[in-house]
C-alpha cells in the first residue's frame, strides 16, 4: 500500500457568510471575494505543505482542477506540479487531473505532461478526468459532448505519446495535421494514468480494459461503497480474462489524525463541516447539467441506500426534505432524462441524495397519483405523491438558461 497527499487548495479565507447571498462557491460566487494578499500567502503555504509531504516520506503529492470557485485554487494544475516537480526530491507527482473534455487543444496536455515527467526525470503520474458537473457551466462545453470528447482527447494524447511523429489525427472534435510532441515523455511507453472517479460503471469498464489497465481511484466515498466499486473493478477485469493488481486500486479520502477519537472529531468537526456545506455546496442544476452522466452511471454513482430502491416499476421513488423541493427534483429528473416520478419527503436525504436516487431508479411508466403524504425513512410502503410527467426521452438539444443547462424536447 501506498500514500499520496493531495492538496484541494481551497481559499481558505473565505467569508462563510457568502451564503447568505448567493447559492454556491462554484460559477457564480463573484470573485471579489478573493483577496489577492491573502491567496499569495496561501499558494505558498499549499505548496510548502506538499513539499514537507515528500520530505516526511510519502509516496506521492497531487494536485488538480478545478474552475471558478473557492472550493479550489487549482484552474491550471501543470502550475502547481510544475513548482512541486522542482521543489520535491523523491515522491511522484500525480496531477488528478486534466479534465480533457474542456479543452480545445488536448495536445497541450500531451506537451505540458511530458515536460513534467522529463523535470521530474520520470516521476510524474498523469491523471485524466472528464471534470465535474460545475466546469461544463464555467466553460460552456456541452456536457451531453463530454464522455466522446474525453474518449477521442484521451486517444489523441496517448498517440501522441506513442507514435513517432509527425502524423495527422482527425476526429470528429480534434483535427491536426501535424501531431509531433516535443519533448516525449521520459517514462515509456508513457507515465502512468490514474483515472479519479465517483463510480461510474463505463468508466470502471473503460479504465480497467486489458489495453489499458488504468489505476482507478474512488474519491471521497464511505468504506462499503469503496468496496463495491473495487469489486466492480476486479469483476470486470476478470470478464476481460486477467485478476487486477493492487497497483490499479486506489481510495481517495479524507484523513484527520489527532491523539484520540473524540480529540480528532472536535478538532476536525468545523473544518469538515465547512468543507461539505460551504465549499462543496452547489445547486442541482450546477452538480448535473442534463447529459453529463448516463443513468447507469447515475445509478451506479448513487445507489448508496436500499431504501431507493423500492420503486415501482411504473415510477420512481425520491426522498428529500420536503414536499416543495421534491417538486422541484422531480421536475428536474424530466428536464434531465425525461422520467416519470413519485417523489416522497423525507427529513435525513438531502436535495442531491433524492435526485440522485431518481436517477439510479429511472423507468418508464404513467403519471402515478397525486398525494402529499410523508413516510419515514424505515417504511417499506410505496407512497406516492408529488408530481409526475409523461414518459418520453430528451432530444440531444442543450441550451443556457438563467438556471443553467436545461434539455429541449
Amino acid at each position: 500500500m501506498k500514500f499520496y497527499m493531495i492538496h484541494l487548495m481551497p481559499f481558505a479565507d473565505l467569508d462563510l457568510s457568502y451564503d447568505k447571498h448567493y447559492n454556491s462557491a462554484w460559477v457564480t460566487l463573484p470573485n471579489t471575494y478573493y483577496d489577492p494578499q491573502k491567496g499569495a500567502k496561501l499558494y505558498n503555504r499549499y505548496i510548502d505543505e506538499l513539499v514537507l509531504a515528500d520530505e516526511l516520506g510519502f509516496d506521492g503529492v497531487c494536485c488538480n482542477e478545478h474552475h471558478q470557485n473557492a472550493y479550489g485554487l487549482m484552474p491550471i494544475p501543470g502550475v502547481i506540479a510544475g513548482a512541486l516537480v522542482r521543489e520535491t526530491k523523491r515522491c511522484h507527482v500525480a496531477v488528478l487531473g486534466r479534465a480533457l473534455p474542456l479543452l480545445t487543444y488536448p495536445l497541450s496536455v500531451a506537451e505540458e505532461y511530458a515536460m513534467l515527467d522529463n523535470i521530474s526525470n520520470g516521476r510524474l503520474i498523469a491523471g485524466f478526468v472528464r471534470g465535474i458537473g460545475a466546469e461544463y457551466h464555467s466553460t460552456g462545453v456541452n456536457p451531453a459532448e463530454s464522455h466522446d470528447r474525453f474518449h477521442e482527447a484521451h486517444d489523441l494524447i496517448l498517440q501522441a505519446w506513442t507514435r513517432p511523429g509527425p502524423f495527422a489525427f482527425e476526429g470528429k472534435y480534434y483535427h491536426f495535421q501535424y501531431v509531433n510532441t516535443w519533448p516525449r515523455p521520459v517514462q515509456q511507453p508513457h507515465p502512468p494514468i490514474w483515472i479519479p472517479s465517483q463510480g461510474s460503471r463505463e468508466t470502471i469498464e473503460w479504465a480497467s480494459h486489458p489495453s489499458r489497465k488504468y489505476t482507478y481511484l474512488q474519491t471521497f466515498s464511505p468504506v462499503d461503497q469503496l468496496a463495491r466499486f473495487m469489486a466492480m473493478y476486479q469483476q470486470q477485469a476478470e470478464k476481460y480474462g486477467y485478476q487486477a493488481s493492487p497497483q490499479q486500486l486506489g481510495w481517495a479520502t479524507p484523513v484527520y489524525v489527532s491523539d484520540s477519537d473524540e480529540a480528532a472529531r472536535r478538532e476536525a468537526r468545523p473544518h469538515i463541516e465547512a468543507f461539505y456545506n460551504k465549499f462543496l455546496k452547489m445547486p442541482v442544476e450546477m452538480l448535473l447539467p442534463p447529459g453529463y452522466l448516463s443513468l447507469a452511471s447515475m445509478a451506479s454513482v448513487t445507489d448508496r441506500n436500499s431504501s431507493s430502491r423500492q420503486a415501482a416499476s411504473s415510477c420512481t421513488v425520491i426522498s428529500t426534505t420536503g414536499i416543495s423541493t421534491a417538486r422541484q427534483l422531480a421536475c428536474t429528473a424530466w428536464r434531465v432524462a425525461g422520467m416519470p416520478v413519485i417523489t416522497r419527503t423525507c427529513c435525513s436525504w438531502s436535495a442531491v441524495d433524492a435526485l440522485k436516487a431518481v436517477m439510479a431508479e429511472a423507468s418508464c411508466g404513467t403519471s402515478p397519483p397525486v398525494s402529499r403524504e410523508p413516510f419515514s425513512r424505515s417504511s417499506t410502503t410505496a407512497v406516492p405523491c408529488c408530481c409526475a410527467v409523461p414518459c418520453s426521452r430528451v432530444a440531444c438539444g442543450v441550451k443556457k438558461a438563467s438556471m443553467g443547462l436545461v434539455a429541449e424536447k
